[in-house]
């Protein structure tokens, strides 16, 4: 081999560990925030701690994520990749708008307890949450409540939506089975029976 040959070729392997280190670093540093995000709450996680709990700088915190809301969004990522999501494609296959319901609110309070802590501390702190993020998360919430009002002929019904969305909301959720102790099963039969109680009235 000539040596223009192995020099090209030690700066290709220089060049992807370099990559790979940059790419290890950036995932460091996504963890530790996204596990100071799930303990302390995001208002309480500074980039110093992000920073030391990761085993970098702060500077190079900044490097990888130049603003609050890039840093978000990639924690959020991550830990929703980590998460069983609520399906909503699956529930569109009841026509029956009550099984519809029952079976998207078992979907969803099954991911409401699965990620709780997590759920509450950015809920509670969600003033120090970038807007973009917020509005994620809601518009998340106003798909399954789309989906799930939708199997009702007058979808439309002001009503009805309202309470859907109440039963899809996490702070029913916690309220219901964490403050109430309800099993999530119960929870969702009580949810069900107050929309079939709102129809009757309509």
């Amino acid at each position: 081999m000539s040596e223009q040959k192995r020099s090209t070729k030690s700066r290709g392997y220089e060049m992807r560990k370099r990559a790979e280190d940059v790419s290890r670093t950036r995932q460091r540093i996504i963890e530790a925030a996204t596990h100071l995000h799930g303990t302390a709450g995001p208002a309480s996680t500074s980039i110093a701690a992000i920073a030391d709990r990761a085993g970098v700088t702060r500077l190079t915190v900044y490097r990888h994520f130049p603003d609050e809301t890039s840093l978000f969004e990639a924690c959020s990522g991550h830990w929703l990749s980590l998460q069983r999501l609520p399906r909503p494609e699956g529930w569109g296959a009841f026509e029956n708008p009550f099984e519809r319901l029952a079976a998207g609110l078992t979907d969803i309070y099954r991911f409401y307890r699965s990620g709780e802590q997590m759920l509450t501390l950015v809920i509670r702190d969600q003033h120090a949450v970038p807007q973009p993020i917020r509005e994620a998360r809601e518009e998340l919430t106003r798909k399954y409540v789309e989906v799930l009002a939708g199997a009702w002929p007058e979808a439309g019904s002001p009503v009805r939506r309202a309470v859907i969305g109440h039963a899809a909301a996490f702070s029913t959720w916690r309220s219901l089975c964490r403050e109430q102790g309800l099993t999530d099963r119960e929870a969702v039969e009580v949810m069900v029976a107050l929309v079939e109680a709102v129809g009757t009235k309509s």
